[in-house]
């Protein structure tokens, strides 16, 4: 485009705005070797002035030299730029080709449509462009897809090269923790041998516990640290030894280059909305390359494998991918190794508490929650434990002596590992203070700056060297060897197995361990008052034991049938209380195991159906004391006085003193029997005295 044409496109209102130059390199490396190139962006300044902008009103925008044009992500000066337009202060926008504004077609047409929106030209080297002209945004697209075009083409044989190296096993990518390079570009294993031990003991510990949560717990219960590589920063690959943690350790678990394997492809990056890189990691089938027993390994192939399949099992977020969970402290000895005899789905443990016992049932429930329909089954666990228990009491032998000894050489393997790990980083740290030390001592006295300095570092590796002996001390003085009489007892044990699985010490946990060791699974299956129970062992046998159905918890504490007997016929002749005391003093038990009172009694009258006292009395043709006053005419209180004298026969109806009578003949003129000790025998009244209502007596209700 000549350069009248050109003067055409500019107006007095661009020119009143500023002109916006935009500098930009890929990489820190071209801003430092291709020169050339950022010297011809800088020099179109000299074309803003041609066209008539002023030297001074020319912004050179270079904040993103070093940055891709990839994406708008991270590039401060575009975002900048972007905002100065669409606020209408640049009246060009300059740049030496598209590319160096954008190599991304959606910031390319962002850029263009708030330049068409604010009246904005676009110059590069090859002409000028007014975006508001259908001609000239049509052409300035095409160069947008060109260069995102030419982008991809370069990351195209980039990554053609690098499949290329990576089929063939020689790319050099990241190595995990305990992998380095050596000079000649072969992987090989860590020569720190602080390092070497600490991994080969997750390994271990993993084994051993089959979690990667309890290999965490198991580290930081002995105290040990796990090594990790500086990834950014100033101190980039400088090793640190910290704390394990849960998800380093599935990290570490989950690499298959521990297993002495070449992989690409583990990752696919995906570009969030955010325009942020994210990791995806792919299953084994999508991987570009795997290359087994490419290079020295910590553990077997087969081993990583068989790590993969326990951490799936473990797994407590997978939905119906989900097979075993790991023994927990419950006393439910078929978890996660219950089937359901109905649907084939694993049945789930549910704990009961009573009287501070927790006794398991398994459910089978999976599809009562995605449907919102009924429980497929329930099963009571404590009877069909304690089979599964007998049963892997007559199928296993005792263990061996040999065995016990074994297992007690492993336990003090496992101790003397760890120790040696504890000794390692303490030689470490006194390899650290000593070489503080010397750099101490080789520094010129009278600089005393870098005196100062290095003194303080000594000082701090002192104190870090004192800080691991003393933990060193403290770990290994808890894991002191037994004694003698500690094995022997040990051994015994061991070479028991009844006595091992009874002893109330060995924990819930390992009598579950146990039982994996032995059982794949048990299928559960209830039909009215019996459970089937089909016990697949992992050797391939099978056994099948039936277990009676218990009695509901209202059955169990379910008064029998013989007490309430005794209390039908004991509410003749007592009162609720009476007959709490007479059965206590029977001995006789609740349904509940406690003692008979009152309340009991009485609830145990209401719920069966049992006539009551009053009702008893009245069918022997007793009455009330109401009653009885209104027949002989006479006020209550003198029946109760003639009661207490013994002139009435009467029956005490409950514990509130209440009384039921006999109706006598006439009224009583002198007492039943004998008078009570103390008491004067009265003659009758004569027929023409008052009659006992004129004086009634002033005792209270009858009691």
């Amino acid at each position: 485009m000549t350069g009248e044409r050109a003067a055409e496109k500019v107006t007095a209102g661009h020119l009143r705005r500023d002109a916006y130059l935009y500098v930009r390199q890929s990489t820190l490396r071209q801003v430092m070797e291709n020169t050339t190139s950022t010297d011809r962006q800088y020099g179109l300044r000299q074309r803003a002035v041609a066209l008539g902008w002023a030297a001074e009103q020319v912004v050179v925008i270079d904040e993103d030299l070093g940055r891709s044009g990839a994406s708008s992500e991270g590039r401060s000066g575009f975002g900048r730029l972007v905002a100065d337009v669409g606020m209408g202060k640049a009246g060009i926008v300059i740049g030496t080709e598209v590319s160096r504004l954008a190599r991304n077609n959606a910031d390319w047409h962002r850029l263009l449509e708030i330049c068409a929106l604010s009246e904005t030209l676009i110059l590069d080297e090859d002409g000028l462009y007014d975006p508001c002209a259908f001609n000239d945004r049509l052409l300035l697209g095409m160069k947008g897809q060109m260069s995102e075009a030419e982008l991809h083409l370069l990351k195209a044989r980039l990554r053609g090269g690098q499949l290329t190296k990576a089929r063939r096993g020689d790319l050099i990518v990241p190595l995990p923790v305990g992998l380095v390079y050596d000079p000649a570009g072969r992987v090989v294993l860590d020569p720190d041998q602080g390092v070497r031990d600490a991994v080969a003991q997750l390994f271990a510990t993993f084994e051993r516990t089959g979690s990667a949560r309890a290999t965490v717990k198991a580290f930081a219960t002995e105290g040990l640290r796990f090594p990790s590589r500086v990834q950014t920063g100033p101190n980039k690959g400088t090793l640190a030894w910290l704390p394990l943690v849960h998800h380093r350790a599935l990290q570490v678990l989950h690499n298959p280059r521990y297993a002495g394997a070449f992989v690409y492809g583990r990752h696919r990056s995906r570009r969030g909305p955010d325009g942020r890189t994210h990791q995806v990691l792919q299953p084994r089938d999508s991987w570009t390359v795997l290359i087994p027993d490419a290079h020295p390994s910590y553990i077997t192939w087969a081993t990583y494998e068989d790590n993969l399949r326990r951490l799936a099992e473990c797994a407590q977020t997978r939905g119906e991918e989900r097979r075993i969970s790991p023994p927990r402290e419950g006393p439910a000895l078929l978890q996660g190794l219950a089937l359901c005899g109905r649907c084939g789905r694993r049945m789930t443990v549910r704990y009961h508490a009573r009287r501070e016992t927790l006794f398991p049932e398994y459910l089978c429930q999976r599809k009562g929650i995605e449907e919102a329909g009924a429980v497929c089954a329930s099963i009571a666990g404590e009877g069909v434990d304690d089979r599964i228990g007998e049963l892997l009491l007559a199928t296993v032998s005792p263990l061996a002596l040999e065995v016990a000894l074994a297992v007690q050489a492993e336990l003090e393997g496992r101790a003397g590992e760890a120790d040696a790990l504890r000794l390692q980083h303490v030689e470490r740290a006194r390899h650290a203070a000593e070489a503080a030390r010397r750099r101490y001592l080789a520094v010129d006295p009278d600089n005393r700056l870098v005196a100062a300095n290095l003194e303080a570092d000594w000082n701090e590796s002192l104190r870090a060297l004192g800080t691991a002996q003393e933990e060193y001390e403290r770990q290994s003085s808890k894991a002191a060897p037994l004694a003698e009489a500690d094995k022997a007892r040990i051994a015994g044990l061991a070479s028991d197995f009844p006595a091992l699985w009874s002893d109330p010490r060995t924990p819930q946990r390992e009598r579950k361990r146990m039982v994996r060791l032995l059982i794949a699974d048990v299928t559960l299956r209830r039909e009215d008052k019996l459970i089937t129970a089909q016990v697949r062992f992992k050797t391939g046998q099978t056994a099948i034991f039936e277990v009676a159905v218990g009695l509901p918890a209202y059955d169990i504490r379910r008064t029998p049938a013989e007490v309430v007997a005794i209390v039908d016929r004991l509410l003749d002749d007592h009162t609720e209380a009476g007959v709490a005391a007479e059965l206590n003093r029977r001995g006789v038990i609740s349904g509940t195991d406690q003692l008979f009172n009152p309340g009991m009694v009485s609830h145990i009258r209401r719920n069966y159906g049992l006539a009551a006292r009053h009702d008893r009395l009245r069918a022997q043709g007793l009455v009330s004391l109401q009653e009885v006053a209104a027949h002989m005419g006479v006020h209550p209180s003198t029946v109760k006085a003639w009661r207490r004298q013994g002139r009435l026969v009467s029956v005490q109806v409950n514990d509130k003193g209440e009384h039921y009578f006999e109706v006598p003949d006439h009224p009583p003129y002198k007492p039943i029997g004998r008078p009570a000790k103390g008491a004067k025998a009265s003659s009758p009244p004569h027929p023409d005295a008052p009659r006992p209502a004129d004086h009634p007596d002033p005792g209270g209700p009858d009691e």
